[in-house]
């Protein structure tokens, strides 16, 4: 069929996911390839110490990536796109939605990057004998109640940025597997685990939060399930034009840390992924449970309910983007506006001719807290030894290094302490757009192969547009693995580096000198 005629007869497949700098479309083809996309861009905000977007900024956000998408289906095609077999919503995973029983907002989003629960995270890790990470929406809960913040009372609903989109398009209150699991922790059968749920009850018995948790967390759906079709609401919201129909089934929400593994096809035991953009993860695929619970690493799941081990950093590329930018000014102050790709695609080449100990710069890019380093808050830092070699070569190469530095002290946990085996890593995300000296430095600090596939750059958006490609397939007895692996990445192409012995042993030198000055860090930030 002709992929305008595809398009046309509403057989394409949609996914947009909302990530913390861009949200973006993505519609995909018979072949499960991307045909056409759309983009807005954005930012969080600092609201009174708290990390946070607010929900106009949502809506607004979802109608310019989507008007996006129909424009470039014009464009491309002549055809508008009026439908589609399947939809599928993403977004950053974890934080605070609270609504009342008429679903107002009880306070602002916040966001996984805010680091304000610290107490609520110890008190239910030890409680429940699982890891609850600071940003962990149950964290979120937990630490509004010891804090007994006026809203908790009024709490009847509580979710995701992607499940709030879900809601708004279907009215559907639901989550897929991987994003539930990183609101409470899930049990074998893939539902919220009963036992700690009512351990969390005892805990706030008493309080101004009174009602049983599960009665206020999302519904679960199982991948591959329909959960919910677009409503006349949701199609006026999502095109004002009113071109987009309702009626279009929606695949569960998930979080995009599961559409990055399904985006590199990394969800069957042994294999893993580093996402990096504004934060950077790993997720990898448990054969079995660790032996002990770590603090440096949560336990969630893929989207079809498999454990998952996660290491998450709050930062990552943040602090090197600044540093572009400062160049950028300096040479265009000099008459030379150099273009952004160009700037960057220059400046990582220099980091590429760095020594591999950085020449004794060490920098750290915590633009906020970061919570394997006990960091309630950051503050970016660059120190260097009198003798240092302080080149642009060397500055730069550090500035990369610092991106993985958090990530590498969660990862040699994992591949160290519980003998976690690697037999794939895929990378994806913003700072792999240059793979050198990128891919390199990732191989060389995690001690594994990486590869970087040629459809990386699609991201969450096609991660999630694919799960929503699974929930219409023909064979309903298909396994989510058994159709990434035949129908979507058969025969992908892609590039892979192992570990270098000499950027190794420079790795080590550099993580040395970081990990005894993190001391420093925090005293800069008051700690």
């Amino acid at each position: 069929m002709e992929i305008s005629e595809f398009i046309k007869s509403g057989k394409a497949v949609i996914g947009i996911e909302f990530g913390s700098t861009r949200i973006k479309a993505v519609l995909v083809g018979e072949d499960n390839s991307p045909l056409a996309s759309g983009f807005h861009d954005w930012q969080n905000s600092l609201d009174n110490g708290v990390w946070t977007y607010p929900l106009d900024e949502v809506k607004t956000g979802l109608q310019d990536c989507f008007g996006g998408l129909m424009k470039d289906v014009k464009d491309k095609f002549g055809v508008e796109l009026a439908s589609a077999a399947g939809f599928g919503i993403s977004a950053m995973m974890h934080g605070y939605l609270a609504f009342d029983e008429n679903r107002n907002l009880l306070v602002p989003f916040r966001t996984w990057r805010n680091t304000m629960t610290g107490e609520a995270a110890e008190k239910l890790t030890a409680e429940l004998g699982f890891n609850i990470p600071q940003r962990w929406s149950i964290a979120h809960l937990y630490q509004a109640i010891l804090n007994n913040e006026s809203h908790i009372s009024k709490i009847a609903h509580i979710t995701t940025l992607a499940g709030y989109v879900h809601f708004l398009l279907t009215g559907e209150n639901v989550l897929g597997a991987g994003d539930a699991s990183g609101m409470f922790p899930l049990d074998e059968k893939g539902g919220y685990d009963a036992k700690m749920a009512a351990r969390f009850d005892e805990l706030t018995k008493g309080t101004a939060f009174d009602k049983p948790l599960l009665t206020v967390l999302p519904g679960i759906v199982k991948v591959g399930e329909c959960a919910g079709t677009l409503t006349d609401e949701g199609a006026k919201l999502l095109d004002p034009t009113g071109v987009f129909g309702a009626g279009v089934p929606f695949c569960p929400p998930e979080g995009d840390a599961q559409t990055g593994m399904v985006a590199t096809n990394s969800i069957v035991p042994k294999t893993g992924n580093v996402s990096a953009g504004t934060s950077i993860f790993a997720m990898i695929v448990l054969e079995k449970a660790l032996a002990k619970v770590h603090r440096e690493i949560d336990i969630v799941t893929t989207p079809d309910g498999d454990p998952v081990a996660m290491v998450h950093c709050n930062n990552c590329s943040t602090d090197l983007d600044a540093w572009v930018n400062m160049f950028g000014g300096l040479l265009k102050a000099a008459g030379c506006d150099m273009p952004k790709p160009k700037l960057y695609d220059t400046l990582y080449a220099l980091a590429a001719e760095g020594e591999p100990d950085c020449g004794g710069i060490v920098s750290y890019n915590y633009y906020a807290g970061e919570e394997i380093t006990g960091l309630t808050a950051g503050k970016p830092m660059i120190f260097r030894d009198p003798e240092a070699k302080f080149t642009i070569q060397n500055l730069m190469r550090s500035l990369v290094y610092s991106c993985y530095a958090t990530l590498k002290l969660g990862m040699d946990i994992l591949t160290k302490e519980e003998n976690v085996k690697l037999e794939r890593l895929y990378a994806h995300g913003g700072l792999f757009k240059t793979p050198v000296p990128s891919q390199n430095i990732l191989s060389a600090a995690l001690g594994a192969d990486v590869t970087l596939m040629k459809s990386a750059g699609e991201g969450g958006a096609w991660g999630i547009a694919l799960l929503a490609a699974y929930m219409t397939r023909v064979d309903k007895s298909q396994s989510l693995k058994d159709f990434l692996a035949e129908k979507v990445f058969k025969g992908a192409e892609g590039s892979t580096v192992s570990p270098d012995e000499r950027d190794a042993a420079g790795v080590a030198a550099f993580m040395s000198a970081y990990k005894a000055g993190i001391a420093a860090e925090k005293a800069a930030c008051g700690q």
